[in-house]
């Protein structure tokens, strides 16, 4: 999230900023940095509360705020098919894996379990099933052989940083079609 509010500030998204944060846990550390930059945050509690009905709330905000592209950051819930077809090709998603390999959590650990040589993240828009949508972005990093899954990650996250702040400055572009699973720069 914050290297998607800097890169918005620093004009490497062209035209963007960042309408709204918002979180489903009101101690998340990225709350706090986002007011730090004069970004409006809400938090909506999901206990309680069915999926559709948290997602509902969270698209209402949304709505609101006039957002053009959802990106989840450091948000570890199922979105319900209801929000991901009424945001249908408009979230995308970050994981830290060359998808489709080790989707879900503790990528890092799955890929060195594994045995992989090269690993890497991930940009990806949002449907119905975990990390599968339509691949924007994917960065390689390799699998060193003392490699621990915290120097993986860390590894990693430079890159997902990058790339990152690459997939939204194109969706918000529209200088791509999607075919398929593919997503395609024009």
């Amino acid at each position: 999230m914050l290297a998607l509010a800097d890169a918005a500030r620093d004009g490497r998204i062209p035209d963007a900023e960042i309408a709204l944060v918002i979180s489903n846990v009101a101690a998340a550390a990225g709350l706090d940095s986002a007011r730090e930059r004069g970004i409006e945050t809400i938090v909506l509690d999901h206990r309680g509360k069915t999926r559709e009905e948290h997602d509902r709330a969270m698209a209402a905000e949304l709505r609101r705020a006039k957002v053009d592209l959802v990106c989840l950051a450091g948000y570890v819930r199922l979105l319900s098919p209801w929000f991901t077809r009424e945001f249908a090709n408009r979230i995308l998603n970050i994981h830290p894996s060359l998808l489709p390999a080790f989707p879900g959590l503790n990528a890092q650990q799955q890929a060195l379990d594994y045995g992989v040589k090269f690993s890497g993240c991930t940009v990806h828009l949002v449907d119905e099933e975990l990390d599968h949508g339509p691949i924007v972005k994917q960065a390689v990093v390799p699998v060193l052989p003392d490699d621990t899954e915290e120097r993986l990650s860390a590894r990693i996250l430079i890159e997902e940083h990058r790339i990152y702040v690459e997939a939204a400055a194109l969706m918000l572009s529209g200088k791509f079609r999607i075919e398929g699973r593919r997503v395609i720069e024009q």
